[in-house]
């Protein structure tokens, strides 16, 4: 769909040229003037009911707590770490650090103390801000280890009455409250400091995933997210009042990129959900312009889609699958390049209205011009389900040191398996061993106090995004995988898992899946299932289970997932193809440090927690006795005692 189709208020070049000048706060108090108590800044839903913010009220709330941080000491170079879900306190939060010319470091609220610990002991923290007692009671368990922080800062006062003679805590609501007092007491004192920043400050750090060993800081600066919104802002079908809804955290660079570039410097409104549980209904609330969230969201909805679709009638379903063979044509022939027919075109316009809207209004998507996903590789059969439902789904490409997606398909030019073509003022060149970098004024400035990584990284301007890649013949970008996680097997052929994991991953009935077989004959899998979706197929067939372990070690449900298995083997070349699969006893877990915070699998971390099971999948063994520890919701950890079976595909 192309974005002429729309009526969109655009900001002018001049001033989009204008906003790298500025840092976020100081664009924030221009959007205040420009766009006043007319234009919503923020919504968020709170009991079933969207309070909102003007844009005036925006920089109000966010002066409050930058006068309130001032007022408990906080001083201009200083770090402060934020543990904040999506909630409008988090943008004030942030926004209000900055006015002072601190830097902020979001860190996630999923994070287990042990993570928080070393997150905010990197940084020194001065101040860190937290959303709830969950939050404090993980600071309050390491309080000792955490002599730099000066005050901790909660915004959910729920729970919290048994903690208000600690006197180093203090609700968000009070600091609103010492805001009020300076600023009655010195009303200069908030534009005097907000004036004082620059563009080249770092604004904001934020923690790499650590897929491959310590996680780094990120430092960014106003001026490279505020370059990265220029880029954005220029190409995307988006415009003043548009409205983003915020799903991804805080602490990943796609809600930084978009809540403290794109959406400030666009005059868009951020809508902050209920609850992540309650987005899809959220969604359908607000009608969101553009959707650019995780390829695990995407992944969920077209396994959910799915499933509802198999347990359909039969007539529903023979008009479903009729209409999604017809989009599928379309978008291959798109996608080609090549002509589509007029009877196919009309058929497919007359499959989205009747099947295939409402079935994008009810996930919520049937108002959004173009969606997006980012972060882990995506099966091109996700990006093309979509598609031949009417949702102008697009893979893109980005990275946390490159200050988010620079890399994105562009419409009428949407191939599954690529990322497309860079974002304006972006250049990209493939060197020699086919790594992928990247030249932009969005690149970071460095890494927090480490200049061995930072020099490793940034090369005469050039970040080396360890990315391997290649251009096809219509100049979009295909990425291969890390560059490092390339693997051969003993024959020499060369393979990437990610490749075969998003496409196992495209099964409803497939959670996660870790690929071996560097320097082995042949590949294997473990294989995570889907509690919920196999839970109901078993369901449906009257198979009796009781815990996760318990469901995946069904003969049935071994079958039904080699069968699975065995047709995205079908797509793939035979070097690629997997032999050997285990269904593992356990879901793969980021509190047991098997995956990062956006879900990205640490494979050297399983591959030493589960080298047996590896091992076993390249001998003669049909099963393997294994004792596992698995953390339940309450945080303590059991033991597993089960036998897990070697499955031949």
């Amino acid at each position: 769909m192309s974005a002429t189709k729309y009526k969109i208020e655009r900001i002018d070049e001049e001033t989009l040229e204008s906003l790298t000048q500025y840092t976020f706060p100081q664009i924030l108090s221009r959007q205040a003037e420009r766009l006043g108590p007319d234009r919503i800044a923020i919504r968020e839903k709170a009991y079933g009911i969207w309070q909102t913010y003007n844009w005036q009220e925006y920089l109000r709330y966010t002066k409050l707590v930058a006068l309130g941080l001032v007022s408990l000491g906080l001083k201009r170079g200083e770090n402060v770490g934020l543990i904040l879900d999506n909630h409008p306190e988090w943008l004030f939060s942030e926004v209000g650090a900055q006015s002072l010319g601190a830097v902020t470091v979001n860190l996630f609220s999923s994070a287990v103390a042990k993570e928080l610990l070393f997150g905010l002991n990197r940084i020194q923290a001065a101040y860190v801000i937290v959303q709830d007692q969950e939050q404090v009671d993980k600071i309050l368990e390491c309080k000792n280890d955490l002599p730099h922080i000066r005050r901790l800062i909660y915004v959910d006062p729920t729970g919290m009455r048994t903690y208000r003679d600690d006197p180093w805590l203090i609700s968000f609501a009070q600091l609103l409250e010492l805001g009020e007092e300076l600023d009655g007491e010195q009303p200069e004192l908030f534009i005097k400091e907000l004036w004082e920043g620059k563009p080249d400050d770092v604004a904001l750090m934020l923690m790499t995933s650590g897929t491959t060993g310590e996680p780094k800081m990120v430092m960014l600066s106003h001026e490279n997210l505020n370059e990265m919104a220029r880029k954005w802002l220029e190409t995307a079908p988006i415009g003043i009042g548009d409205n983003w809804i915020s799903i991804p955290p805080p602490a990943w660079i796609v809600d930084q990129m978009w809540g403290m570039g794109i959406t400030l410097s666009g005059g868009m409104a951020m809508n902050f959900p209920e609850a992540f549980e309650t987005a899809v209904e959220d969604f359908r609330d607000i009608g969101p312009t553009v959707i650019l969230t995780s390829s695990m969201f995407w992944e969920d909805l077209a396994s959910k889609i799915r499933v509802k679709i198999n347990d359909s009638g039969p007539v529903k379903r023979y008009l479903y699958n009729l209409a999604q063979k017809i989009g599928g044509a379309v978008t291959d022939l798109e996608s080609e390049k090549k002509p589509v027919p007029f009877k196919l075109r009309l058929l497919k316009r007359l499959a989205i209205r009747i099947i295939s809207r409402p079935l994008l209004d009810r996930v919520g998507c049937l108002e959004a011009r173009a969606a997006y996903t980012g972060g882990h590789p995506i099966s091109p059969d996700v990006i093309r389900f979509f598609r031949a439902n009417g949702l102008n789904l697009k893979q893109c490409y980005g990275l946390t040191e490159a200050g988010g997606i620079f890399q994105v398909q562009p419409d009428g030019e949407v191939k599954p398996e690529t990322v497309g073509t860079s974002l304006p003022h972006t250049e990209i060149k493939i060197t020699e061993d086919q790594e992928v970098l990247v030249l932009s004024k969005s690149n970071f400035v460095g890494y927090y106090e480490n200049p061995e990584a930072t020099a490793e990284a940034l090369k005469d301007g050039w970040f080396c995004t360890g990315d391997a890649g290649y251009y096809d013949d219509d100049g979009h970008l295909l990425i291969i995988g890390r560059k490092q996680d390339i693997m051969r097997t003993t024959e020499g052929e060369a393979f990437s898992p990610d490749f075969i994991e998003t496409r196992l991953k495209f099964s409803p009935y497939i959670k996660e899946s870790v690929i071996w077989g560097e320097g082995q004959e042949y590949l294997t899998a473990f294989i995570n299932i889907d509690f919920g979706n196999v839970g109901n197929w078993a369901e449906e067939r009257k198979i009796p289970y009781t815990t996760y372990t318990d469901l995946s070690q069904q003969s049935a449900v071994e079958e039904m997932i080699r069968g699975e298995v065995a047709e995205v083997n079908t797509q793939l070349p035979k070097p690629m193809q997997l032999v050997k699969i285990i269904l593992l006893y356990k879901l793969l877990d980021a509190d047991d440090e098997e995956l990062t915070r956006t879900g990205k699998v640490r494979r050297k971390f399983v591959f030493d927690q589960y080298k047996d099971l590896i091992d076993a999948m390249y001998s003669d063994k049909t099963e393997l006795a294994v004792t596992g520890q698995v953390r339940y919701r309450d945080g303590h950890v059991g033991t597993i005692e089960t036998t897990v079976k070697i499955l031949d595909i």
